[in-house]
């Protein structure tokens, strides 16, 4: 099998694992609260890691520590609002809406090149409304904008970072170790996550609980280890052998995957109003990336702030 068709099937596992932890990680708020949940997860997946890693961490320098540290500061802001937006909607709502931010990708890295003197794509810009449209219809309620629920904005805004972390594994990912990368980048996490914890409980946004429970710890193995750990050392290694629109298009798949766990599991369905706006994500999500060449202006954005030499 050539190396595109395993990153492929390497993404298609990510996605897979990540439609998975959706309701997991929603029941496991139940015994904990968001940011003892990240940091508990983060923390093991940061050990997990860094025992493969020694010899790859060892080897690092000032440039992969702080394009981990960078990697893992986006991915901590993508997963802090996820998580704290799942305690107030469904797993399959959730992860539609974070779907989005598959559309973010080109239409930032559009917004690049056109800064840059390269004319946006249009479909780039039509994908973008059909997107918003969709996200009106499955996150806003028939009375309005006033009855938004909060837990939809908040993962609607999380989607925006997971965005910048597909561009920025871009960057680093073909030029670093990926086990190292890896490693920093869930440690960074954890440590923002655990800093978080007395912040929030001195300023009485969040008290910090943990109940260690069947399901709790079962959520944190399954997160830590699969979504976190394999997971992300999967991207790591699929994304130096295709582009990162190519992979938010196969990443499209982690809401359907979503949805289809939490029908299966807990009974999720999504209405008229909400199906017809996961439909329309869901659909622009493939209009983007056929209709749209957008390779160039992602390699645009993984040069920027480059020597000539280096970009070369």
């Amino acid at each position: 099998m050539k190396q595109p068709l395993k990153a492929d099937a390497a993404l298609l596992l990510c996605a897979l694992i990540w439609g998975g932890s959706f309701l997991m990680v929603k029941n496991a708020l139940g015994h904990a609260s968001v940011f003892a949940f990240l940091a508990l997860r983060f923390t093991l997946a940061a050990a997990a890691m860094g025992v493969i890693s020694v010899a790859a961490l060892r080897e690092s320098d000032s440039r992969i520590l702080k394009a981990g540290i960078l990697l893992g500061a986006i991915m901590f802001a993508g997963y802090a609002l996820e998580t704290a937006g799942l305690q107030f909607t469904t797993a399959s709502k959730a992860a539609f809406i974070t779907g989005s931010s598959v559309v973010w990708v080109p239409l930032i890295a559009s917004i690049v090149g056109w800064r840059a003197g390269r004319a946006p794509n249009k479909w780039i810009w039509a994908g973008a409304l059909v997107t918003f449209v969709g996200l009106y219809f499955l996150a806003v309620p028939p009375a309005g904008l006033s009855r938004l629920n909060r837990g939809d904005l908040l993962v609607g805004t999380c989607a925006v970072a997971f965005a910048l972390h597909i561009l920025a594994v871009g960057k680093f990912a073909p030029r670093h170790s990926a086990r190292a990368l890896n490693t920093i980048q869930a440690a960074t996490t954890a440590l923002i996550a655990a800093d978080a914890i007395p912040f929030l409980a001195r300023v009485q946004w969040e008290a910090p609980r943990v109940h260690f429970t069947v399901g709790l710890v079962t959520a944190l193995l399954f997160t830590a280890v699969g979504a976190t750990a394999l997971a992300f050392a999967l991207q790591m290694w699929a994304q130096r052998y295709t582009s990162p629109s190519h992979t938010a298009l196969v990443f499209s798949m982690q809401p359907v995957f979503a949805a289809i766990i939490g029908w299966l599991v807990a009974g999720e369905r999504l209405g008229g109003r909400e199906a017809f706006g996961a439909a329309l994500i869901f659909s622009d999500i493939l209009l983007a990336e056929f209709k749209g060449p957008l390779h160039e202006d992602v390699e645009l954005v993984a040069t920027l702030g480059e020597s000539p030499k280096e970009a070369e």
